[in-house]
């Protein structure tokens, strides 16, 4: 779940008339997160929900990519799949603009830390990643930008149990849905430092790769393990199809509820199985090995199933 997230692939986009042209953990593993968190929502909340997202100013358009003939169970699910890729749809919409620095992925000024719903037309790309560094040989560490995703997680779940109005609710919620998937994913949590990259290589983005199949970035790659899609309602049910095979999460993780909890889970999964052999030191190109993609993709797995549970869990417990 930044930067070239559009991090995970290409960006989602739910504007009226426009195609999807691939899908990744930004859109296709968002998804997979929120089927996941709806098939465990209590009667309830998904109420709740469904009733907030009415509100998101593309509600219109998920519900045109609709079939029809689809039972309102199913629509409602699509609905709350298609609004945890809003956050990366908006990367793609005209109304919407870049902010802070660095090509819009370094936090800047006082926008950068406004919750006001959404009346805010900034992309906000440095909410979706918080990068924590690690040396490899004892290079200073730089300090991690704030705002971002994680304490944004903080904000926005304080939010949803609070007497704030629903509007409100609404806009944090789907931020919600999309930046828990986020934080899931080892390389929106971590950035490597070296003497040669002492600001961090941008979580994966500058590690070249070069094999078979492989995307032409780490972080491309890492965004690309779940899959891809063409049209909307092929990915909707490639998705629903994917995420039923899951392995549920493990019941002992999935009961953490601390948000820095797991952005240290991703920043550890990180170093010891994204930055490893066939990634050695600086900036290749790496050819990944049969093993390692095998890894990555129980890995990425393991992390969706526990994002979609702890999601679930959150929205349960805390939405008033």
């Amino acid at each position: 779940m930044g930067r070239k997230l559009a991090l995970l692939g290409a960006a989602l986009f739910l504007s009226a008339g426009l195609s999807i042209p691939a899908f990744a953990w930004d859109s296709y593993g968002h998804m997979e997160v929120a089927y996941v968190a709806y098939q465990k929502l209590s009667p309830a909340a998904k109420a709740r929900v469904d009733a907030l997202l009415q509100m998101n100013p593309d509600y219109s358009n998920w519900t045109m990519m609709i079939p029809d003939g689809t039972s309102e169970a199913q629509k409602k699910l699509m609905v709350f799949m298609f609004a945890a890729t809003w956050p990366d749809a908006i990367k793609g919409e005209a109304q919407y603009s870049d902010d802070g620095t660095n090509g819009g992925n370094t936090p800047d000024g006082n926008s950068s830390s406004q919750n006001t719903g959404y009346r805010d037309l900034l992309r906000h790309k440095y909410w979706h990643f918080i990068d924590t560094p690690f040396s490899t040989d004892g290079t200073q560490l730089p300090q991690i930008p704030t705002p971002n995703a994680q304490e944004r997680i903080a904000l926005f779940r304080a939010t949803l149990a609070s007497t704030s109005d629903d509007s409100l609710k609404s806009y944090d919620l789907a931020w919600l849905l999309h930046l828990v998937g986020d934080v899931h994913q080892p390389l929106h949590c971590a950035t490597r430092v070296d003497s040669t990259l002492t600001q961090g290589d941008e979580g994966g983005n500058k590690v070249k790769l070069k094999c078979s199949g492989c995307a032409a970035h780490l972080h491309t790659y890492w965004d690309d393990l779940l899959g891809s899609g063409s049209t909307p309602q092929a990915v909707v049910n490639s998705v629903m199809r994917a995420a039923q095979k899951l392995a549920p999460a493990d019941p002992a993780l999935a009961t953490i509820t601390d948000e820095k909890a797991w952005v240290a889970e991703s920043f550890q999964e990180a170093q010891q199985n994204v930055y490893q052999a066939p990634v050695g030191p600086g900036l290749g190109p790496f050819a990944l090995t049969t093993a390692y993609k095998n890894a990555a993709k129980t890995l990425a797995k393991q992390r969706i199933a526990l994002a979609g549970t702890r999601l679930a869990n959150l929205i349960n417990n805390e939405l008033k």
